[in-house]
C-alpha cells in the first residue's frame, strides 16, 4: 500500500470534520428551515464526509470530489461578503496544490496490474 501523504490526511480529516460539524450545527435547524434547503444543506456536508473518508482509503474520485465541494464553496461565496469569498479562494488553492503534489497524485494512482 502507498504511504499518504501527511497533508492529504490532514485534508480528508478536515472534510470530515467540517461534514459532521455541520450537519451537527444544521440539525437544530431542522423543524424551522425550508425541508428541501435542509436536506441540500445535508447533502452537501454528507459530501464532505463522503470525500474525506474515500480520500483516506486512497480513491482518485474523492480527491476530484473534493475539489468539486470546495468549488461548489467557492461559487456560492461569491453572493456573500467578499472576505468570505476570499477564504473560499484560499482554501480551494490549498486543496489544489495539497491534492494535485507530484507525492499525492502518486497516493492516488491505482497500482499498475503485472
Amino acid at each position: 500500500m502507498k504511504k499518504r501523504p501527511l497533508l492529504v490526511t490532514a485534508i480528508s480529516w478536515l472534510l470530515i470534520a467540517s461534514g459532521v460539524a455541520g450537519l451537527g450545527f444544521h440539525i437544530t435547524e431542522f423543524a424551522a428551515a425550508n425541508k428541501l434547503d435542509y436536506v441540500l444543506v445535508s447533502l452537501v456536508r454528507a459530501l464532505a464526509i463522503v470525500a474525506g473518508g474515500f480520500m483516506l482509503q486512497g480513491s482518485n474520485w474523492a480527491r476530484w470530489l473534493s475539489m468539486l465541494w470546495i468549488s461548489f464553496h467557492v461559487v456560492i461565496s461569491a453572493f456573500h461578503p467578499i472576505t468570505e469569498l476570499a477564504l473560499h479562494i484560499l482554501v480551494f488553492a490549498a486543496f489544489a496544490f495539497v491534492l494535485f503534489r507530484s507525492d499525492a497524485a502518486d497516493y492516488f494512482r491505482k497500482a499498475e496490474t503485472p
